[in-house]
């Protein structure tokens, strides 16, 4: 193809897909995926009659980039191509957009939007399409919203409709879905290949050539012996204690060790008791811990400053305090917080982890001026002290260690916006900045240059994951380092990754030996296994949905359980906000500050914070809406619900509510509340 030249082992991969086969293309993290695809959508929009295009992303940022760095300067010359997100203005006329483009890269979601919308000029039909490019496709199971769209090609294809696009998933590694056996492996493949109606390809003639393409780095283990002594986490355990002791844990609950994950497990399964049982103390007493429980945490991994700061942070926010439990667990923090800060800034007992995450930078950029990486971390906010201790330390500044942060996109303050990400690559890729300190983010999708360094540090993750982090370390004589403490269970982890991984190539060479009657009979088992289980599924959840009357069930504060609304005074607006139209409702909060988000809407833009007026508990946010109303969007996480015979219960999401909720209409809120709108 005239300027556009593949790999051997990508013309390999790519060939089945020429005879518009359904196929899922699984090359390695750097392997040329993309262009792959790019390559199979230019000879389908020269060989199909009317072709439509459509390639589908798991996460806006990844819009743009495919845009940019791939479709558009291939394609952009003889075709008409587009990236559409929740960004930009076409996504509320994305069928008439359909209609009109050649290719359209646009996230999963809105695609998903387009196929249930029953406006003319957003919806859209899979037999528009012709061929649909999913990326990072193994993301197809479960209740993720690729598999909600794979769900309407395959229930037209099981009615036998014949107007479907042709698949083409791409993947660096399908994993083994929590299997660690072959059988279960297999298994997990073939759901995800009956899911993507897909048979899986990998290059089999040409794998030396892969491998000089995309080379392995080294990896070494980073161990470091645990602190010798660590007044400043004994003082917090022992504080944790005297809560113990006022907080009347129930007999039959056994908190594990604190400063670990199960402990965090177990505080968070006590705060759902305490609000069950209106237990304000044991619920309250929960909260605190965790964030105590956050502190052992990030002292275990960061500096012990940074743990500090983390509790004085949430300290700092409690503006009331409304009973006895408050009083005492201010009172606690408060009497011990001088001690705590002292021990904390105390270089005698310093984190040996840091140490040797020091020594490991040291040593791949000292050597090298041109030395490129990423550290993987686990949270924002480590991502941000870890950042903060780089630009601080004397030794890593005189190395030419110049780094930034880059998370994942997000609304909130310690969430990056997505020009925030792009500059930030930008900036790695022209040198100005030459460590990045990352979240997961940076492991799956985004295009950031070969690095000679990847660390990982503090990470729990799955077999992907931990393959994805790893292929980012592609240049020459790169390192994949591990740091961790000896006897801990990143080490574990690292080697249990180890062992899946083969695990995941075994399963994948089972599913490609079998014979295509085979392979053929267990997809459309599969495929008819999925289609039953999906309409019990659904019934299920009306029959949830349907348990009780909305007006019997009442919303009370997740923190001070006043009652504060009837599930009858909610409506459902757009589908997705969950919206107070009572106006007696603003006698049980307050306004906060301004709620600024990254995105605009088409119909509303946020206003204040919504916050309990007993207690300060956020709510959520107030949305003004077509410009001129006020309705109070709220978060099911912060407030729980009195049911008539099922006691209290606390929900993470709006799906799980066990009534059924009215969608909104403005015209029917607006005769009620503002009879002079339509005057």
């Amino acid at each position: 193809m005239e300027g556009f030249e593949l790999y051997a082992y990508q013309k390999e991969v790519a060939e089945r897909a020429l005879h518009k086969e359904n196929i899922i293309i699984w090359l390695p993290t750097g392997g040329g995926k993309t262009r792959a695809a790019v390559y199979v959508a230019k000879k389908h929009l020269k060989a199909t009659p009317r072709a439509k295009v459509v390639v589908l992303v798991n996460k806006v940022h990844l819009v743009d980039q495919h845009y940019k760095n791939e479709f558009e300067p291939h394609l952009g010359r003889d075709y008409k191509v587009l990236p559409v997100s929740g960004e930009t203005v076409e996504k509320d006329f994305f069928g008439k957009v359909l209609q009109e483009k050649d290719v359209v890269i646009c996230t999963a979601q809105l695609l998903h939007n387009a196929l249930i919308s029953k406006e003319e000029d957003r919806h859209v039909d899979l037999s528009d399409i012709t061929l649909l490019i999913i990326d990072e496709c193994h993301h197809t199971n479960k209740e993720g919203v690729y598999n909600k769209v794979m769900t309407f090609y395959l229930e037209k294809k099981l009615k036998g409709e014949k107007s479907l696009p042709q698949i083409l998933g791409l993947t660096a590694s399908p994993g083994t879905g929590g299997a660690t056996d072959l059988h279960k492996a297999v298994e997990h493949v073939l759901q995800i290949c009956a899911n993507l109606d897909s048979a899986i390809v990998s290059t089999k003639n040409f794998v030396t050539e892969l491998n000089e393409k995309v080379p392995r780095p080294k990896k070494q283990f980073d161990i470091v012996d645990a602190r010798p002594k660590d007044p400043f986490g004994d003082q917090l355990k022992s504080m944790m204690l005297i809560i113990h002791e006022f907080m009347n844990i129930p007999p039959d609950f056994r908190l594990r060790q604190c400063g670990t994950q199960e402990y965090e497990a177990d505080v968070v399964e006590l705060e759902k008791r305490g609000v069950k049982k209106v237990d304000r103390l044991l619920a309250q007493c929960a909260l605190h811990l965790r964030q105590y429980n956050d502190a052992l945490l990030i002292n275990d991994t960061l500096r012990m400053t940074d743990a500090y700061l983390s509790l004085e942070d949430f300290y700092s926010k409690i503006t009331r305090e409304i009973d006895g439990t408050d009083i005492f667990l201010v009172g606690l923090f408060q009497e011990n917080q001088v001690e705590l800060e002292i021990l904390a800034t105390d270089s005698r007992y310093g984190n040996p982890k840091m140490d040797k995450l020091k020594s490991t930078l040291l040593e791949q950029f000292v050597p090298s001026e041109n030395s490129k990486g990423i550290i993987f971390s686990k949270t924002r906010k480590s991502t941000h002290c870890l950042n903060d201790w780089v630009l601080n330390d004397k030794e890593l500044k005189e190395a030419g260690i110049k780094p930034a942060i880059l998370t994942g996109a997000g609304n909130s303050i310690s969430h990056m916006t997505l020009n925030e990400q792009s500059e930030t690559i930008r900036k790695f890729r022209r040198g100005a900045v030459n460590l990045l300190v990352s979240t997961s983010v940076a492991e799956e999708g985004l295009d950031i240059p070969e690095c000679n360094l990847v660390v990982r540090y503090g990470l729990l993750t799955n077999e992907i994951a931990q393959q994805q982090a790893s292929g980012r370390a592609r240049a020459k004589d790169s390192l994949y380092s591990v740091v961790a403490q000896k006897g801990g269970r990143e080490v574990r982890r690292e080697h249990t990754n180890d062992y899946l991984k083969e695990l995941t190539e075994k399963a994948i060479t089972k599913v490609q030996e079998m014979s295509p009657r085979e392979f053929s009979k267990k997809i459309a088992a599969l495929q008819r296994e999925a289609a039953i289980q999906r309409s019990l599924d659904e019934k299920l959840k009306m029959e949830k949905r349907s348990r009780y009357p909305a007006a019997s069930v009442n919303l009370v504060c997740r923190s001070c359980f006043t009652s504060v609304a009837s599930g009858s005074d909610l409506r459902l607006l757009d589908g997705v906000h969950y919206v107070n139209v009572n106006p007696d409702f603003e006698k049980n909060y307050k306004v906060g500050g301004q709620v600024v988000l990254e995105k605009s809407f088409e119909d509303w833009e946020p206003g204040c914070k919504v916050c309990c007026r007993e207690c300060d508990k956020d709510w959520g946010f107030e949305m003004k809406y077509k410009g001129d109303v006020l309705l109070p969007n709220l978060s099911i996480k912060n407030l729980a619900l009195d049911t008539p015979n099922n006691g209290r219960l606390t929900l993470k999401k709006w799906k799980d509510i066990p009534f059924i909720v009215e969608d909104f209409s403005y015209e029917e809120y607006c005769n009620e509340n503002h009879p002079d709108f339509f005057d």
